[in-house]
């Protein structure tokens, strides 16, 4: 059913906003451009209002879901190409029109450690791309191969690879045509870049050389995989590294002399000047490994189209993230009560999976407490995510199996996590119960929160003007009842 003038009031629903809270609130769409429109212009200037009205029954009416860590699903692995272009396609292409009934209307799907060759021809088919019923694909996340041997998870350490010359250690692996500089981001156009986001351990020879000429080009820099000791994950920092791959998991626990990579969510004022990229590194990476404590378990190994003729639905005009700002620290003692001195740089976002397997309740509360505006729900969810799927051994790749109980996803024979199965709809609802924040906070932290900091926060994750009409319609216990992408109903709750 359309509209007859295209216009559509969605009202008596929840509208959460972007600092958490929920407003009952009217909100106005433009179905054939596919956006979100300035109601009170629309009405007062343009002399125009809605032919169609949706009463949505006092339910939530959400920006659409962004998942930015997700290997796959439905039975298709994003890191498994087996030769067949038209194969690959028609597997993406399905993910993308079958991942709406979990919420979920934008993705950045993740490639793990791959053989060298392989990268090249894997990149030039997960460029961004959306078809009139399915999410968008927002670009191509490489999770590896610069990632730290003893912190791997399920990444095959035959593939790992030092970053001996630097940026252009990048290139030779991920190919320099995927790596170009660039504002725009479209659809479809072929000229921009594939790779959204890079996940690299900074300790790793080279890789923060390459770190700050990643982020010039747009790339968000992502510290995951890794030992980086405290200095050198503030370093990292310090020169742009943007994000924290999959908290807690697939690095080293929380030490109080060494925080490590956990401990840039409690970053203090009080810091050394900002580090050279040439900093030290020891030879020995397990010189940098926690130390252990009497009776404390060491953490397991984990790893965790729009018509071109409608530039109105592209993300074109987007602009891509810039190196956090250096603000200086305070220089001295002060009496003003609450007044919390600059960082010297801005704390990350951080990505947690919140399956209650991967991370404890207290400490996804514990995160979120330190850094809320930081917090980003991810499911790094596996090919056999699929809500109807049932327990058992499955297939995976290179030959391995996994097994699925409930949400535990382990690589057969071993007590190794390798990814979820969780939906990203179910780690909202979740989020909110082992944090006790509304459902309106959790819903921001995937919609939002990722969407800044992919810095697409003016088009996606937003309820703003202009914005694209992505939605997902939940149900006041956070159970999804419907999905919209670019003002277009694309999937409904059977009754």
């Amino acid at each position: 059913m359309t509209s007859a003038n295209g216009l559509i009031c969605f009202t008596n629903c929840l509208l959460p906003q972007e600092d958490g809270s929920l407003v009952e609130k009217d909100l106005w769409v433009d179905e054939q451009r596919g956006i979100i429109l300035d109601a009170q212009k629309t009405f007062y200037v343009n002399k125009e209002r809605p032919a169609r009205i949706i009463d949505l029954g006092g339910n939530i009416l959400s920006p659409g879901l962004i998942d930015m860590q997700i290997n796959g699903g439905y039975g298709f692995d994003f890191s498994v190409y087996e030769n067949d272009d038209e194969a690959y396609q028609r597997g993406i292409q399905m993910v993308a029109e079958r991942i709406v009934e979990t919420g979920v209307t934008s993705l950045l799907p993740t490639v793990i450690t791959q053989e060298k060759s392989i990268y090249p021809k894997l990149l030039g088919l997960l460029k961004p791309f959306s078809t009139p019923t399915s999410a968008t694909f927002l670009g191509w996340h490489a999770e590896g191969p610069f990632i730290e041997l003893t912190k791997r998870g399920a990444h095959a350490p035959g593939y790992l690879l030092p970053a001996t010359d630097g940026f252009k250690a990048f290139e030779e692996v991920y190919g320099a045509v995927n790596l170009t500089e660039g504002e725009d981001w479209t659809m479809s156009g072929d000229s921009n870049p594939a790779v959204r986001m890079i996940t690299a351990a900074p300790e790793v020879p080279g890789v923060m050389n390459a770190l700050e000429e990643s982020v010039k080009r747009g790339i968000i820099f992502s510290i995951g995989h890794s030992v980086a000791s405290t200095e050198v994950a503030t370093s990292a920092i310090q020169h742009g590294a943007r994000l924290i791959t999959h908290l807690f998991n697939a690095m080293p626990q929380l030490h109080h002399r060494d925080p490590s990579i956990i401990g840039l969510l409690g970053a203090s004022p009080h810091l050394a000047s900002p580090i050279p990229i040439s900093v030290h590194l020891p030879c020995n990476l397990s010189e940098m490994l926690p130390l252990e404590l009497p009776g404390v378990a060491s953490p397991v190994s984990e790893l965790s189209s729009p018509s071109p003729n409608r530039k109105d639905l592209s993300l074109s005009g987007i602009n891509t993230p810039k190196t956090p700002s250096k603000h200086q620290s305070r220089p001295s003692l002060h009496l003003e009560k609450g007044q919390i001195a600059d960082m010297s740089f801005e704390r990350p976002f951080y990505g947690i999976i919140v399956d209650g397997i991967h991370c404890h309740p207290n400490s996804v509360r514990l995160a979120y407490s330190s850094h809320p505006d930081g917090c980003i729900l991810i499911t790094d969810a596996m090919k056999i995510l699929d809500p109807h799927l049932k327990d058992g051994t499955h297939e995976w790749r290179d030959g391995k199996r996994f097994m699925k109980e409930g949400e535990r996803l382990y690589l057969e024979g071993t007590t190794t996590l390798a990814g979820s199965v969780v939906t990203l709809d179910k780690c909202v609802r979740n989020f909110s119960m082992f944090t006790g924040c509304s459902l309106g906070e959790a819903i921001k932290c995937a919609t939002y929160n990722p969407a800044k900091c992919l810095g697409i926060e003016t088009k996606k994750g937003t309820l703003r003007p202009q914005a694209h009409a992505d939605f997902t319609v939940f149900d006041r216990q956070g159970v999804v009842l419907a999905t919209w992408v670019r003002g277009k109903e694309v999937w409904t709750r059977s009754v």
